[in-house]
């Protein structure tokens, strides 16, 4: 499922425009992606939770020539599941 089609099952299924539907949509993903630019964490119950998580710096390898290179730490997004979602699946 790609955005336009998340956006026609969110209008469907809210019986509300896809115009507002697509508004509602990017105003989640800000609202999520300025948490998270901020350090904190967005927990939706039964669905999951997003945090920031640490990648610690590591030595890696150039594929091309095979020589060692480092790879510097960062700040990554992560998910956890929640359980209801976990079970839906299974």
């Amino acid at each position: 499922m790609n955005k336009s089609e998340l956006i026609e099952a969110i209008a469907a299924s809210a019986d509300i425009p896809k115009a507002a539907a697509g508004r509602a949509l990017d105003a989640m993903i800000e609202s999520v992606t300025d948490s998270l630019k901020k350090g904190d964490s967005v927990a939706l119950v039964g669905f999951g939770t997003f945090a920031v998580k640490e990648r610690a710096a590591r030595t890696g390898r150039n594929p091309q020539t095979g020589k060692p290179i480092n790879i510097s730490a960062a700040k990554v997004p992560g998910f956890k599941a929640g359980k209801a979602l976990k079970d839906s699946v299974n």
